[in-house]
């Protein structure tokens, strides 16, 4: 978990505040948001919100009056107390890659597998900038779709011991990921009193929260597990093609999502989710790293902040089909205003390639460089009598040099952040070395680090209770 304790970089105005306010209000009590689900439509009927047939048209002062209802910030537990987080505030909590369904390793794009899921589990582990494997990190294609997400579920409780997203394609995943985490951490009690896994649920853009999600959203609130309220627009296809009318969209869906969770159950964590970029008007194809993307993704701080909610959105998101000059730019593009936004939850931090239909080994490793040399950007500037280092003036005079000062062979070890996949040798000696570009070492790096893997001990009762509910409930299912 990072601080970012540095200044918010705020882009809106009162006065633009004060349109996108009208907006969105316009939005939810004259159009209204869909809702596929009769619990839910139910729970705003008796709320005394307008409901005709599956719309709901809101009252927008409802909607703030339910949104105070949550949490500022709150506390996710991990099985090694070591890797606990806190969510909101100045605090960045980063994830892995979320739900491609293809791998590249090198040259090979190829269907993902339940091997690729548990090898990017280990590389989330061996990565301490990380601090979740995410959740469904890949779909293991190999794997039967009614049962994996137990597979999935148990390769990130046993391969890892940060904290795990829960799966969200039906309310029956949804119940056995939450009971899997109550045998990892002693009980429902347990859960409920501090949360260990936070969800995804996506609104189906523009305006229609689908029957699965709000199936799924009902079981994790009910059991006081934080969701990620995130609207999934595209600008030019599931939003109009302008930013402000962009984020008054986003503002409608997320606050009604939200409201929808304080009515299950009033104080429950949520997360103000934002999934914001734009399409290429030419060819239809979804674009990331652009510099809209970028806007829209600094004003969602910005108005997360406003309501009082922690905030999801940013991640190393890019469209190049290959980990090259394009995915780095593009996904740096995404993160450095993730970072001056001061986003408290990041998804796809890793691994995010060809618009997020692949899941890459080499993309995983040049993100977490990224993402520490930032981690390593953003903190404080520490200015003392110490760092001043007038006594290596002293020492040094005029005309010298610093390299023999006490004060730098004090400090030459740690007095620079040194990256782990940058090349700084000179040229013979890097052609000496293969001449390997930036992909070439990522994946090296990788191989390593999976080669030097330790899984982080587990008692053996919890490891074979958690392995006999996957068994049992796989042959329930069908499997």
């Amino acid at each position: 978990m990072f601080r970012n304790q540095l200044p918010r970089y705020e882009i809106l105005s009162a006065d633009a505040m004060e349109v996108l306010d009208s907006g969105w209000r316009r939005i939810v009590s004259e159009i209204g948001v869909e809702f596929l689900s009769d619990r839910a439509l139910e729970l705003f009927r008796k709320a005394g919100q307008k409901v005709e047939d599956n719309n709901v048209r809101f009252d927008p002062d409802f909607l703030l009056e339910q949104v105070a209802l949550a949490p500022r910030e709150f506390d996710v537990q991990a099985r090694n107390p070591a890797n606990n987080v806190h969510i909101g505030g100045e605090n960045m909590v980063f994830g892995g890659v979320y739900g491609p369904p293809f791998v590249r390793d090198g040259e090979v794009r190829r269907d993902a597998s339940m091997a690729d899921f548990e090898n990017f589990a280990r590389l989330a582990q061996s990565f301490p900038a990380l601090d979740s494997a995410g959740g469904v990190i890949c779909e293991p294609n190999d794997a039967p779709l009614d049962s994996r997400h137990l597979d999935m579920t148990y390769a990130l409780q046993t391969l890892t011991d940060k904290f795990y997203m829960g799966n969200v394609v039906s309310a029956v995943n949804a119940a056995d990921t939450i009971r899997m985490t109550e045998i990892l951490f002693g009980g429902r009690e347990a859960i409920e009193k501090t949360p260990a896994t936070i969800s995804l649920i996506n609104c189906n853009s523009p305006l229609r929260w689908d029957d699965r999600m709000l199936e799924a959203q009902f079981e994790y609130t009910s059991a006081n597990q934080p969701v990620v309220l995130t609207p999934f627009l595209l600008m030019g296809a599931m939003s109009p093609v302008s930013i402000p009318a962009t984020l008054a969209q986003q503002m409608a869906e997320a606050l009604s999502g939200i409201a929808l969770s304080q009515l299950i159950r009033p104080g429950a964590p949520v997360i103000f989710g934002s999934f914001l970029s734009n399409i290429d008007m030419q060819s239809g194809s979804p674009c990331f790293g652009t510099p809209e993307s970028a806007v829209g993704l600094l004003c969602t701080g910005q108005i997360a902040r406003r309501f009082g909610l922690p905030v999801r959105s940013g991640g190393g998101l890019t469209s190049s089909q290959v980990a090259d000059a394009q995915a780095a730019y593009e996904g740096l593009m995404t993160m450095l205003p993730t970072f001056l936004a001061g986003i408290n939850w990041v998804m796809h931090s890793a691994g995010w390639l060809e618009g997020g239909l692949v899941a890459s080994y080499e993309k995983f490793v040049i993100d977490v460089q990224v993402l520490e040399m930032l981690q390593q950007e953003f903190r404080p500037l520490e200015i003392t009598e110490e760092s001043l280092a007038f006594g290596a003036h002293t020492e040094v005079g005029h005309g010298g040099h610093f390299l023999g000062a006490a004060h730098t062979l004090e400090r030459f070890r740690t007095c620079f952040y040194r990256p782990f996949l940058s090349s700084s040798e000179n040229y013979e000696r890097w052609m000496r070395g293969g001449a390997r570009d930036t992909a070439a070492r990522a994946a090296e790096i990788a191989r390593k680090k999976l080669a030097d893997y330790e899984q982080p001990p587990l008692d053996d009762a919890v490891r074979e209770e958690l392995a006999d509910y996957v068994t049992r409930r796989r042959r329930e299912l069908g499997d």
